[in-house]
């Protein structure tokens, strides 16, 4: 299961117009498609290979590179190893078992 990538993905939208306010919807709906909310506009994913490039695929043809910005880091080993979480901390190991 370690073939799995932890990703960070940040974004950058233009909305001064209508439709910069819609590629806003769209990147975001994106982000959660693939991974999970830890700030308003920065994600993390845990993903395959395959399903990264998937992402990446979808989220190029939403933004307006002349505008928008998108970056995405591949971080390397466990989340506790290159990660320092102060204040709320909303993020989820759905690899993990969850209990409800």
């Amino acid at each position: 299961m370690r073939d799995r990538l932890q990703i960070l993905v940040c974004y950058d939208v233009e909305t001064v117009t209508g439709e910069g306010e819609r590629r806003l919807r769209r990147i975001a709906k994106a982000c959660e498609a693939f991974g999970q909310r830890v700030q308003y506009s920065v994600f993390e994913l845990d993903v395959t290979p395959v399903l990264l490039e998937r992402f990446l695929q979808r989220a190029t043809k939403i933004i307006d590179p002349a505008v928008d910005s998108l970056r995405v880091y591949t971080l390397s080993g466990p989340r506790d190893r290159y990660l320092q979480v102060y204040g709320r901390d909303g993020w989820t190991d759905f690899q993990s078992p969850l209990i409800v």
